[in-house]
């Protein structure tokens, strides 16, 4: 695969809601992060967009990836493990550490440990009291949220991130 054109959007993001919702199917949900996060945007070769992912500061030199979709027509052809890859190096700059909360689906955690993240802690019960309707995903109700995290500064000197993500 070429290199993605991957772009930040800083306007009027929830255009791209319709990809949002397939990693985070609560609109609500994603207003709780999307604007006080960065969003990206990649490309396909069609010039449609084909990932949206979007990253927080969650302070103490810790990044969040809060979501990441790729649009069904894309899938399985690397867009979601180059936009990791890219945001890795992008935010290995300022942070130390990005994160990732996910349901325990098979396949999105092996997409993750594949991706260079390793599982980090639960929070119990995090989708049955913050969404409004069961999120079902591998024939399962997801019920804990598992975060993985990934040390992605390059410098073992780094220092915490000071200021507004970018």
């Amino acid at each position: 695969m070429n290199m993605l054109k991957i772009e930040r959007v800083e306007t009027d993001k929830k255009r791209f809601l319709e990809l949002l919702l397939l990693a985070d199917e609560q609109e609500s949900m994603i207003d709780r992060y999307l604007y006080r996060g960065d969003l990206f945007v990649c490309y396909g070769p069609d010039g449609m967009p084909a990932c949206v992912a979007v990253v927080t500061d969650e302070g103490e030199g810790i990044c969040e990836l809060k979501n990441i979709a790729v649009a069904p027509s894309y899938r399985r052809k690397g867009y979601g493990r180059q936009m990791i890859d890219y945001l890795c190096r992008r935010y290995g700059r300022d942070f130390l550490f990005m994160t990732v909360g996910t349901g325990c689906s098979r396949l999105t955690v092996s997409f993750y440990e594949h991706c260079g993240f390793s599982y980090s802690h639960s929070l119990p019960d995090f989708f049955t009291l913050n969404y409004d309707h069961p999120i079902i995903e591998d024939g399962q109700i997801l019920r804990d949220m598992l975060y993985f995290r990934r040390r992605i500064a390059y410098d073992p000197q780094h220092r915490a991130h000071r200021g507004p993500v970018g």
